[in-house]
Formats: structure tokens, sequence, C-alpha cells
């Protein structure tokens, strides 16, 4: 298959599916009525919009619907569409602790860990930033940006450890099996994805939110 610098994406066509040469494309779309394609720059983008159909998607805004982050957001946020997101939820400090990745576009899930008894959220939000990066380098997907809402999170993993303050019990002991498990990853892999700050503020809740505010 020749390389491009683009990807092709045929919704309608004789044969549907990401095509990597335009001559590739082409051929399942001429003469095709009511053919639907689009050229993408990179793979991630192509397989979002393949997998959310050409009603709902577009690299810079999705169409607002169930379970889609809206529109007019990302209109006018400078909001990725190539990327995952991240977060946790604790019902307590400490408490049953969660945490979960979703695609930011669709907020389909990808993993989700817990409730695990007596953590906190910091630990969460780490874990579950850890965790997607782990999956994304098992996968090759280093063009995905990863967004947390966690500045504590992000400091943690930079500096390569989870400085929390929990004590360690036979209650919580599978958390920090996690967290030496992290920690481990983080000492013998290069963070080799991008990972942004979701604006809380400007932009509502994080995708991944577990909407228990």
């Amino acid at each position: 298959m020749g390389k491009s610098s683009k990807f092709y994406v045929v919704w309608e066509g004789r044969q549907p599916g990401i095509y990597q040469t335009w001559a590739e494309a082409k051929a399942q779309i001429d003469s095709h009525p009511g053919a639907r394609y689009k050229s993408f720059e990179t793979m991630g983008l192509a397989e979002l919009a393949y997998k959310s159909g050409p009603p709902a998607f577009s690299p810079k805004t999705a169409q607002k619907s169930k379970g889609s982050t809206s529109s007019s957001l990302f209109e006018k946020a400078k909001i990725i569409a190539n990327s995952i997101a991240v977060d946790a939820a604790c019902s307590g400090n400490p408490g049953d602790m969660e945490y979960r990745c979703v695609e930011t576009i669709s907020k389909k899930e990808i993993f989700h860990q817990g409730p695990f008894p007596d953590g906190t959220n910091n630990i969460g939000e780490f874990l579950a930033l850890v965790h997607a990066l782990a999956l994304l380098e098992k996968k090759e997907r280093f063009d995905l940006v990863i967004y947390t809402d966690s500045v504590t999170a992000m400091g943690w993993v930079k500096k390569g450890k989870a400085n929390t303050k929990l004590e360690k019990t036979k209650r919580n002991a599978p958390i920090f099996d996690l967290i030496d498990r992290a920690e481990q990853w983080l000492k013998t892999h290069k963070v080799k994805n991008e990972i942004l700050k979701w604006d809380t503020v400007n932009w509502g809740e994080i995708p991944a939110d577990f909407g228990r505010k």
C-alpha cells in the first residue's frame, strides 16, 4: 500500500473503510450514488470519524448529540479531537475510588477500574493517567493526546511517583499494589503521549467525569 500523508474515510461507497491512498478511496466512490467520504491528517482522526459516522463527526467540531460534547464547545475551544480523557471519582476521603478513560468526542468508555475501598481522588487520577499511557504504549497509539483535569496527577506522573499521604491498610492494599505497578511503569518507560490539562472552567466537566458532583 502506498505511503500517504492523509487517510481517507469512506462511509458510503462500494466498500466503506479507511484508505491510505486517494486512488484506493476514489475507486470506492467513483460513480457511486450518495458516496460520502473525507480525508484526515492522522489515522487516529480517521478511526474516530469512521466509528462515529458522517452525520456525527467532524475533525474540528462534533455535532451535538446524546453522549457527545456539543458542537459549540469544539468550535469555540481548542480541544484536540484526536484524544482521550481520564478521570476518577471517590466517595469520601478516603473512600470508594474508581477511575476510567473515554474517547473525548464520543465519550465511549475505553476502560473502567474499581471501585476500590479506602482510596483518594488524587490516587485515582494518577492511576487513570498511567493506565492510559501504558495502554497507548501497548497499542502504539502515540498520536493520541490524553486529557486530565488533575494538575496533581500530571505532577505525580512527571516526577514518576505518587506523593500520597494515604496510609496503607489491608482494605486498600490493592490500591497500593496498583500504585507500585504504575510507578514501576514510569521508571521503565518514556512518556510518549502528550498530556494536557482539561480547562474545566471554560469547557465544563471533562468527558470522563462520573457525573456525581
